[in-house]
């Protein structure tokens, strides 16, 4: 028989703290409905639930559950009926992709909080919360992130630290609340360029990754205050890669007339020939003034982020003959035209050790 304890908060919503008990399973038969209807927030945390007592159904008015470390390995569809409930956390249990029900995606959820558990992908039904605003799935053992992330338009905190994730899909990129991004702790090599439209991303933490360059795009992130890069490769050495694939003689045309700006109109020119003029990308190179299309080298270029820190950024020139022959020296690469355009306060941390 456990002890009932009801405190109440200062914002006046009722707590009623059922944690460390040992519970198998919850009976109410002491607790009288006024109760049941005023419990706002239900603690559960260290007992040794299995399955999510149906039970809980009966807190009609609840808005914060919190049911971790038990051996949970299910929910069951009596959770769909807390109508109210905004928050749920349940870490350090036992759940994976067959342990939610199916309609769990209909619920008005805008904190959820999975850390610590079994899922291999992230579930189809959190992927269906349109009010969801935090979403932790820390320490699974995610592969991917699936590019229906984006349709949780309404996210703020992603938390996928602790996984085995390889790659991030470019479709992140499209969730426009986004303001804390946590991906420490994988297997990351590579930033798409795309998360630059992240306008609203104020910490990024990357660190314990295997990436040796960031995207130049990064410093479009004009909100961005804090960036977490250490245990990475790129913090100790930077990696430049050569590999050229000639123009074809369709892109040296190309390049010669926007370079030499030689007048055309849609007239002239067949229309996919027009389309293609008009997909130049400049040269990054201040000395060069150049332009390419298909073929570019990949380059990497140190850019001092907040005055103490200088960090290798991916960006692309037409031809190798656009590189410093100082630049595998990162305190000697003079062609950036970045060096000095970022101002202290774009950044106020880069952690790096």
């Amino acid at each position: 028989v456990w002890k009932m304890e009801v405190s109440e908060r200062a914002d006046g919503e009722n707590v009623l703290d059922l944690s460390r008990l040992s519970l198998e399973s919850l009976t109410l038969d002491n607790v009288s409905e006024e109760r049941k209807r005023e419990t706002q927030q239900l603690f559960l945390t260290y007992n040794r639930f299995t399955v999510l007592p149906a039970s809980v159904s009966h807190f009609s008015n609840l808005r914060f559950l919190d049911i971790s470390s038990n051996g949970l390995a299910f929910i069951c569809e009596d959770i769909l009926r807390l109508t109210k409930l905004k928050t749920l956390v349940a870490k350090n249990n036992r759940l994976d992709e067959s342990s939610l029900p199916k309609d769990f995606g209909t619920m008005s959820l805008e904190v959820l909080n999975f850390s610590g558990n079994r899922f291999e992908e992230v579930p189809s039904q959190c992927l269906e919360l349109q009010s969801l605003q935090s979403l932790s799935l820390g320490g699974n053992r995610l592969r991917t992130i699936p590019a229906e992330i984006e349709n949780l338009t309404s996210l703020e905190l992603l938390y996928l630290g602790g996984n085995s994730i390889a790659t991030i899909p470019p479709e992140l990129a499209n969730l426009p609340h986004l303001s804390y991004l946590v991906l420490c702790d994988n297997n990351i090599q590579s930033i798409p360029p795309q998360l630059a439209q992240l306008h609203s991303l104020r910490s990024l933490s990357l660190h314990n990754n295997l990436l040796t360059y960031l995207p130049r795009e990064i410093l479009s992130l004009v909100q961005l205050q804090e960036l977490s890069l250490r245990g990475n490769p790129l913090v100790v050495r930077f990696v430049k890669d050569m590999t050229y694939d000639p123009p074809s003689l369709l892109e040296l045309a190309g390049r010669t007339i926007k370079s030499r700006n030689v007048p055309y109109t849609p007239w002239e020119l067949p229309g996919n020939l027009v389309r293609y003029l008009d997909l130049a990308s400049k040269c990054p190179n201040p000395k060069c003034g150049g332009v390419y299309f298909d073929s570019c080298v990949r380059h990497i270029k140190f850019v001092d982020f907040c005055g103490k820190y200088r960090l290798p950024l991916m960006h692309y020139l037409c031809s190798p003959e656009c590189t410093s022959p100082c630049s595998s020296n990162p305190q000697s690469d003079a062609d950036s035209e970045d060096e000095f355009s970022v101002p202290a306060h774009r950044m106020q941390k880069v952690l790096l050790g």
